[in-house]
């Protein structure tokens, strides 16, 4: 096996190449999904690899184009056997022995990249998953980064037709029954207040063993770990943690809501720079 050299760039930002399977993806996240790819990197490379002319594909179709994402058509020439992972699979070496990645994204809720995320980690490229929940345990372990793409999926916007009805309604109210007319106003802001897109994850019982085992192997003498040493350690024993699993966009919120467990503070570790603390309560 040869040597991978790291790749240099000028602007100093890490090239991601993004593989898209599109058996195994949605298209309802992709704007979500970019987004949190921006946030590890660049991505030089954004590919999708599927049979364009099924209809189960059409949702991808449509964006493709806005999100500039090059498709890969793969006939499925054979029922039961699925070339679309074979094509990404040998483009994602090709990628790789080009030397110019830092790091590779798959997205698949598929097991059957499982040696792939591993054969990338050993040429020394991050390797960032994203899928479902469904997603088969031993392909998160594979990856460096597992993000699952329910946290992605953006909050329905306000319906506009919700509270136009509401106003006949208390105009009509009105001529009737005076006194009765602000009941009405009750019942229209409930509805009006946002809901969760569809298959948008409900949030999980907040993990507190895995979070004190983080701390406590990221702490000093006292029993404080710096916030940064934390998740870099909880990344490491579990590719797919995330804050938003729980409720909370970042860690520190995490733990700030959950004061009985942890207390967060903030320290001045050199002159004019300060960094956020935890420790495990009793108990």
């Amino acid at each position: 096996m040869t040597t991978r050299s790291k790749p240099v760039h000028d602007d100093g930002q890490r090239r991601l190449a993004v593989l898209i399977d599109a058996d195994n993806a949605q298209a309802s996240v992709i704007e979500g999904l970019l987004a949190e790819v921006a946030k590890y990197g660049l991505a030089s490379v954004k590919r999708i690899y599927g049979d364009f002319t099924s209809p189960q594909l059409g949702q991808w179709k449509k964006v493709l184009l806005k999100h500039s994402i090059s498709p890969a058509q793969q006939f499925a020439y054979t029922v039961g056997k699925n070339a679309t992972d074979s094509s990404l699979i040998i483009d994602a070496m090709d990628l790789m022995y080009t030397g110019r990645f830092d790091g590779m994204c798959l997205v698949s809720s598929d097991s059957d990249f499982t040696r792939l995320a591993q054969r990338l980690r050993e040429e020394g490229l991050t390797v960032y998953g994203f899928g479902e929940h469904k997603t088969p345990d031993p392909f998160v372990q594979a990856c460096d980064k597992f993000i699952y793409t329910e946290v992605l999926r953006a909050t329905a916007p306000e319906p506009a037709s919700t509270a136009a009805p509401a106003k006949p309604a208390r105009k009509q109210a009105a001529k009737t029954v005076v006194a009765k007319a602000p009941v009405q106003d009750a019942p229209a802001s409930v509805s009006a207040a946002p809901s969760p897109a569809p298959g948008k994850a409900a949030p999980q019982p907040v993990p507190f063993n895995l979070l004190r085992q983080a701390i406590e192997e990221a702490s000093d003498e006292e029993g404080w770990a710096h916030l940064g040493a934390m998740g870099a350690y909880l990344n490491k024993i579990k590719p797919n943690f995330d804050p938003r699993l729980y409720g909370q966009k970042k860690l520190s919120d995490l733990l700030r809501k959950q004061s009985k467990h942890f207390n967060v503070i903030e320290r001045e570790t050199s002159p004019g720079v300060k960094a956020l603390f935890v420790r495990a309560l009793p108990g």
